[in-house]
């Protein structure tokens, strides 16, 4: 293809991909498949791989991601983003009503006008756009300096990457917005839907308690191409731009609109304080609806002209407060406590409710977390509680009624032994949970594992669910996950409701997930405390299980990001007669356990070498010095040990030198560590 043709045709697909991704996020009315939509995405790609120098900035295939970002650096505001006051009642809604009519010039009091919009609970950012061009993207930090997230914002599908077109699919002209620079501002959140798809896709035990957590833990990630696994959305609440800047409020979110972005829509202009208790009221339950997390409304003074006159206080803008509501609550009966089994053996007590409505829909059982929260709240069978939904998808038991409490309650026994196979419970010293230690027989782990191996983010098996691996596991066909590459159409179609049509489906699915790389079929194996970010490492560090089953703790530590914990779980794993069983299996059924491409070494200068950094490097950041290392076949250790077999110490260094010197480990300064590179 010529680079002419070319260049068209990557200008036509960049525009559609635009429009399309715009009706998806924004508008919420798509009119191509996902499928469509990643071939054509996948096509931009191709011509860009072939036509390097037509690459651009705001090209939609850098929404994917790239490079790990060693560091975030830090991003001075043009204009502090402060913080709203927040308030809690209708009372103090007046009172800043009243206040701000008060600070008004005497021609606006008599009936000025107030935005109201919804409140997201996300994160806020700063973006930056240069000649229509997203440039830059920054946290808000501690109101005047964040972090610089621009490579993680490039991620989120609903941030243009170019200002306008929309649904339209027009890539505006450079010259509209040449010479000028312009500063958005909203929040980063994870939709309802997207959340619980990511919370599925983690080890229980990591799991995010909400969507705002989810966010905030996302965007400081260094992997931008972890981040772009992750679907979030932006809101946009604020504009700066020259030509808007005595435009009213309420038009400069029409105009967000018109660039491209997504402003929730729900906002209404409010001529008096009845409008404004109007509109708190109408989305106290309407909000329930939504497919996101608001808690709460902003009341924003609509004439951006006099913001900069009311100013503000050393922390938030006079002109603009947030009104947030009271976590949403409901009174019910807890009739019975049932206890889930997890994957990793851990006793979950679930409390079963008289079916009761709230936020939008009916509950009828919420977490009790484990024994210790049982014994904190009191709680008792048949006692009437209080749940509580804010900001968790699952609503939880908040406080015990007991001036209600009757003569029928009766104590929650902690179990003995396990539910689901009878073996005695344990509980680990120091730790809060009860397990049941029966990892191979337990019908409930077992079960739960072979979801978690054929899940989306694991192997990706789509047509086995709940019900088929019931059937499976309690007829004895299938015992861990190496067992379903030995499965056959017989074993298939002898299930309730398996069909020849459907068992040559699973089949196809089950033969399909043979490749899957080597990171996700370690995420698969159901590691405690292994997501799938940390089998990335683990896959980058160790190329093939067989380094990684040689290596100590120590070692498994001084991995990043892993740490002992983690390292103490992935070297029990390996160790344990069980897990060979079931790896050995899956090999045999031809799974790769090696990464296609392993770290090419710079030089062996480090080979095998456990190296410490203490005090502060003067050309190199942490992280970048352990990469040094970690290229010329060393890794990075986190403290000094009788295996450790070199420390660099830079200035300021502390207690980990005074260690290096009792143990008589090599100390070398910053200027000896980089001739050694």
């Amino acid at each position: 293809m010529k680079r002419e043709q070319a260049e068209r045709e990557i200008e036509k697909l960049r525009s559609e991909l635009d429009r399309h991704n715009y009706l998806y996020y924004v508008l919420a009315r798509p009119e191509i498949s996902d499928y469509d939509f990643d071939r054509m995405l996948q096509r931009l790609i191709d011509l860009e791989q072939q036509f390097p120098d037509l690459v651009t900035p705001d090209s939609p295939s850098m929404r994917v991601g790239g490079e790990v970002t060693r560091e975030f650096p830090v991003v001075r505001h043009s204009q502090p983003m402060l913080s709203l006051s927040n308030t809690y009642s209708f009372g103090e809604v007046d009172d800043f009503y009243r206040r701000v009519c008060r600070l008004l010039p005497e021609d606006y009091r008599e009936q000025p006008e107030f935005v109201a919009e919804l409140k997201f609970d996300g994160v806020a950012v700063s973006l930056v756009y240069r000649d229509g061009v997203f440039v830059q993207g920054a946290t808000r930090g501690d109101g005047y300096q964040g972090d610089d997230i621009t490579a993680n914002l490039r991620t989120v599908s609903s941030l243009p990457l170019r200002l306008g077109g929309g649904a339209r699919g027009e890539r505006v002209s450079d010259d509209m917005w040449m010479g000028t620079e312009i500063e958005v501002r909203g929040e980063v959140f994870m939709k309802k839907g997207d959340f619980l798809q990511l919370n599925e896709g983690r080890p229980e035990e990591d799991r995010f308690a909400n969507p705002r957590n989810a966010t905030a833990g996302t965007l400081k990630l260094q992997d931008s191409k972890e981040v772009a696994r992750r679907p979030m959305t932006f809101v946009a609440y604020y504009l700066r731009e020259p030509s808007t800047r005595r435009l009213p409020h309420d038009l400069c979110l029409k105009r967000l609109e018109e660039m491209g972005f997504f402003t929730g829509g729900h906002y209404r202009v409010c001529r008096n304080l009845e409008e404004v208790e109007e509109f708190i009221v109408s989305w106290e339950v309407d909000r329930a609806s939504l497919p996101y997390e608001t808690d709460g409304i902003v009341l924003k003074l609509n004439d951006r002209a006099l913001w900069e006159e009311l100013g503000a206080t050393s922390k938030s803008p006079r002109w603009a407060i947030a009104y947030k509501y009271p976590a949403e609550q409901a009174a019910t009966v807890l009739r019975d406590v049932v206890f889930q089994v997890g994957r990793l053996g851990t006793v979950t007590p679930v409390a079963l409710l008289d079916p009761v409505r709230l936020a939008g829909s009916t509950v009828s059982r919420s977490t009790l977390h484990n024994f210790d929260e049982i014994e904190r709240l009191g709680v008792r069978v048949n006692d009437r509680v209080m749940i509580e939904k804010s900001g968790e998808i699952i609503p939880k038991v908040v406080r015990v009624l007991t001036d209600e409490r009757g003569d029928d309650t009766r104590k929650i026994e902690v179990p003995e032994v396990c539910p689901s196979c009878g073996t005695p419970l344990e509980r680990s010293e120091g730790e809060v949970n009860l397990y049941c230690p029966n990892e191979t027989g337990c019908p409930a782990q077992v079960k739960a594992r072979l979801l978690h191996f054929a899940s989306r983010n694991a192997m990706d098996i789509k047509t086995l669910g709940q019900s088929l691996v019931d059937q499976l596991v309690e007829r004895g066909i299938v015992r861990h996950p190496g067992d379903l590459y030995s499965l056959t159409s017989d074993d298939l179609v002898q299930l309730d409701r398996i069909g020849e049509k459907s068992a040559s489906n699973l089949l196809g699915a089950i033969g399909e997930s043979k490749k899957k790389p080597y990171e996700r079929v370690l995420y698969a194996l159901g590691i405690r405390h292994v997501g799938l970010a940390t089998a990335r490492e683990l896959a980058t560090a160790y190329p093939s299980l067989e380094e990684m089953s040689n290596a100590s703790i120590g070692e498994l530590s001084a991995v990043a990001d892993i740490g002992p914990v983690i390292a103490e779980s992935v070297y029990a794993y390996l160790h344990d007669e069980r897990a060979l069983e079931v790896i050995d299996a899956l090999r045999k059924a031809g799974i790769s356990f090696e990464a296609e491409n392993g770290m090419p070494l710079v030089n062996a200068n480090f080979r095998d070498m456990n190296v410490v950094f203490t005090g502060t490097l003067e050309k190199y950041t942490r992280d970048e010095a352990a990469s040094l290392v970690a290229e010329r076949g060393g890794k990075e250790v986190k403290s000094v040990s009788r295996t450790t077999d070199m420390v660099v110490a830079g200035s300021a260094a502390g207690s980990k030198l005074q260690k290096a010197e009792k143990l008589g480990v090599r100390i070398v300064s910053e200027k000896e560590f980089e001739s050694l590179l």
